[in-house]
């Protein structure tokens, strides 16, 4: 039997992984192989975080090429030939400008991560623009999303303020870049769950907003990518050395709203958590637009034949990073697979905590200028409870958004469905169902936003009609369940009761005078 394939591109923060999976297997044993290339993280000034995007096509090129090698190795019936569709998954907000002719880049990206515009946002709340904002999209006004940067490349950088008035530049988010190179520069398209995070997309009526593009300093969309639906055949391979000219780009999704399908989280109510370098909880809110009133976010989920499905969302922006700290930083160290030994049977909370406020906090708090912190430690404090401590920050910051997500939504959860690298570590998968008391279940597959990539592009490519076929292909490796012993719960009020001190007392550290 002639089988064919699916591509998947994962691109992140630090790297850039390709997955080739089986068509006739996205159920089963669909990986065939997969390859990462990790490329540079740019630090010119303090807080600021910068991507150089020939270095982000350079590593999709060379995980491509080596995914290729790779399932040539292992299955005789492969070829690039076969690939009928590619799906992609991105690092999302990242702000990318580029030439419309040739798609080079003319200046690095933007990380999401990345604190430059503070200073934009608060100009703009005290505008009295956050309330309008936040209505129009979903999002509030932070550093975090995509809008602030582009406004402060407009102040900053008069050439490409120019080449953008001219229509020689265009900006868009990773995908729209991805999607530009694959194509040649044919087309130069973004679809909804990415436009939703860049504070200039209206989430309720699914289009660029004109009112949103001149408060972030463009004057019409001229400059910006056509939106597409995120299951849909956008884009085909043109003029590439690693693959064949026709192939359909048609999946694309920022990478949480990936994961989010990835877990197969279709019906409403049902929650991820993704560890990677941040934590990103999702809930899946179906076609009803609800808002917030507890520091999260409402954001779309994709659009499929037109119509829009929403989440709320909860995102911290250190998790994985945090162990990363430990071993780059302060050397406790040598690899992050060490921290499960370590920290195992050790005791943290109630007496020592770390807030991973490392790159400030996000949701519910929402203050970028926090900085991260240990607290209660004493001369016979050791290394391996600060390392229990971070794990249990990692958890901490979840439990908040948990708690968030309960207010707002107003019915139980009953499972949290887990993935990423970070996932992978049983001792943090055990703290994180204690802490927010809750199931946890983390599925065969941890890298499902590539997964959820691949599961969008075979809706594109119509193998699948609808998302509701998607549900059997979920398999689940590992349940972790919550402490029942006697006293445990006692130990953990007390554990979430010192949590709320240490995030009370960042802020208060890091407040201006």
């Amino acid at each position: 039997m002639d089988r064919n394939y699916l591509m998947a591109i994962d691109q992140g923060t630090t790297g850039s992984t390709v997955q080739i999976l089986d068509l006739e297997k996205l159920g089963t044993q669909q990986l065939i192989a997969k390859n990462t290339v990790n490329f540079t993280q740019h630090y010119p000034k303090t807080s600021w975080v910068e991507h150089d995007l020939n270095e982000i096509w350079t590593s999709v090129q060379k995980a491509s090429q080596q995914a290729i090698k790779i399932a040539e190795n292992i299955d005789s019936n492969f070829s690039a030939k076969k690939i009928k569709g590619i799906g992609i998954a991105n690092q999302r907000e990242t702000l990318c400008i580029f030439s419309r002719k040739t798609s080079e880049p003319l200046r690095r990206a933007i990380v999401w991560q990345c604190k430059r515009s503070m200073a934009i946002c608060e100009e703009l709340r005290k505008g009295g623009y956050g309330p309008f904002v936040q209505d129009k999209t979903g999002l509030l006004l932070d550093p975090y999303f995509t809008g602030s940067k582009i406004l402060w490349t407009l102040r900053n950088d008069p050439e490409i303020k120019q080449k953008l008035s001219n229509g020689t530049a265009v900006l868009g988010t990773i995908d729209t870049y991805l999607i530009s190179r694959l194509s040649h520069s044919k087309v130069f398209a973004t679809e909804a769950s990415n436009a939703s995070r860049t504070l200039l997309f209206d989430i309720k009526k699914g289009e660029w907003n004109l009112e949103l593009l001149e408060i972030f300093g463009l004057k019409n969309t001229a400059s910006l990518a056509q939106i597409h639906d995120s299951a849909s055949k956008i884009a085909y391979t043109k003029g590439l050395d690693f693959l064949p000219d026709g192939i359909p780009i048609c999946g694309v999704l920022g990478d949480q709203q990936a994961a989010l399908a990835g877990q197969t989280c279709f019906k409403k109510g049902e929650v991820k958590c993704t560890y990677g370098t941040g934590a990103f909880l999702l809930l899946q809110l179906g076609e009803e637009l609800l808002r917030s009133h507890h520091g999260l976010l409402t954001t779309v989920n994709w659009s499929l034949e037109g119509t829009l499905s929403y989440s709320f969302e909860g995102s911290t922006f250190i998790a994985g990073a945090a162990i990363q700290f430990l071993r780059d930083n302060l050397n406790m160290i040598d690899s992050a697979a060490e921290t499960a030994a370590l920290a195992d049977n050790i005791m943290a909370a109630p007496e020592i905590y770390f807030v991973p406020a490392l790159s400030g906090l996000g949701a519910p708090w929402w203050n970028p200028n926090a900085k991260g912190a240990f607290f209660g430690l004493s001369r016979g404090s050791q290394k391996n409870q600060m390392i229990r401590a971070t794990l249990e920050g990692m958890t901490f910051q979840v439990y908040d958004l948990l708690e968030a997500m309960k207010k707002d939504y107003n019915e139980k959860l009953e499972v949290l469905r887990v993935d990423g690298g970070a996932s992978a570590n049983n001792l943090l998968m055990n703290i994180q169902a204690n802490i927010a008391d809750l199931k946890v279940e983390r599925p065969n597959n941890l890298e499902t936003t590539g997964y959820g990539a691949a599961l969008f592009a075979s809706l594109g490519l119509g193998i699948y009609s609808k998302v509701e076929e998607l549900y059997k292909l979920r398999q689940v490796e590992r349940e972790f369940h919550p402490d029942t012993a006697d006293g445990y719960k006692t130990t953990r009020l007390a554990q979430i009761k010192g949590w709320k001190k240490a995030i009370e007392a960042v802020q208060v550290f890091s407040a201006k005078d």
